[in-house]
């Protein structure tokens, strides 16, 4: 086994952390400043938390300007990241002045939300309109404040309909990539690559399935 202790080095050539805990979906976040200036970005750490309220969360391991937005005024969108956008996120995660909208940096197109101050992307098949229920900065276990930020909670989403079928959303037809760990490892989920096993009875809630 290789053994180390983060806080003494990996030893490798990349830090293996992020791509052992692999694939994970891309919270590309879109938000405004109090000045009404939009940003676009993708975080890898990210993730979803609880279904009723849904709750997610990005974490920033800087004060990033989407932490900064949301700070400021309590409003972001999830946007799902597919295989036909990959390049275009990838062009959110330059790093750009303030004033630069990567909106139209990457080509893509800003719509307005419903119920929060902060468009979606139009091009994206899916998306999650948050509003922010706190904004925790980590610590260690010495309890020492680091530089990381997790923030929100889903209070409406969009899917493309050609997504639904028989009532159940189809998580391989929408191609979503993941981060799979270096500096540019993805993965893209397809059908062939999934598989059905039932839960055991007693293991979930069978009402937040819709069973």
């Amino acid at each position: 086994m290789h053994y180390y202790e983060p806080s003494q080095g990996h030893g490798l050539k990349y830090n293996p952390f992020n791509a052992i805990i692999a694939p994970r979906p891309i919270g590309w976040i879109s938000s405004r400043d109090a000045k009404g200036q939009l940003n676009l970005a993708p975080y890898s750490f990210f993730n979803a938390f609880n279904y009723d309220p849904p709750i997610l969360g990005f974490a920033s391991i800087s004060w990033k300007d989407s932490v900064r937005n949301v700070s400021e005024t309590g409003e972001f969108v999830w946007n799902l990241a597919t295989k036909e956008l990959a390049e275009q996120m990838n062009r959110t995660s330059l790093p750009v002045p303030d004033d630069v909208d990567e909106f139209q940096l990457a080509g893509l197109t800003a719509v307005p939300s419903k119920h929060v101050d902060v468009p979606r992307v139009l091009e994206s098949r899916a998306a999650m309109e948050c509003k922010v229920t706190e904004i925790v900065q980590f610590k260690n276990w010495k309890g020492e404040k680091v530089e990381g930020w997790l923030v929100g909670e889903v209070v409406a989403v969009y899917i493309d309909t050609s997504l639904i079928k028989d009532g159940v959303y189809q998580t391989a037809l929408a191609t979503p990539i993941l981060r799979a760990g270096r500096g540019g490892d993805y993965l893209e989920v397809t059908q062939d690559r999934m598989f059905e096993m039932e839960r055991l009875p007693g293991s979930s809630k069978p009402a937040f399935h819709g069973a």
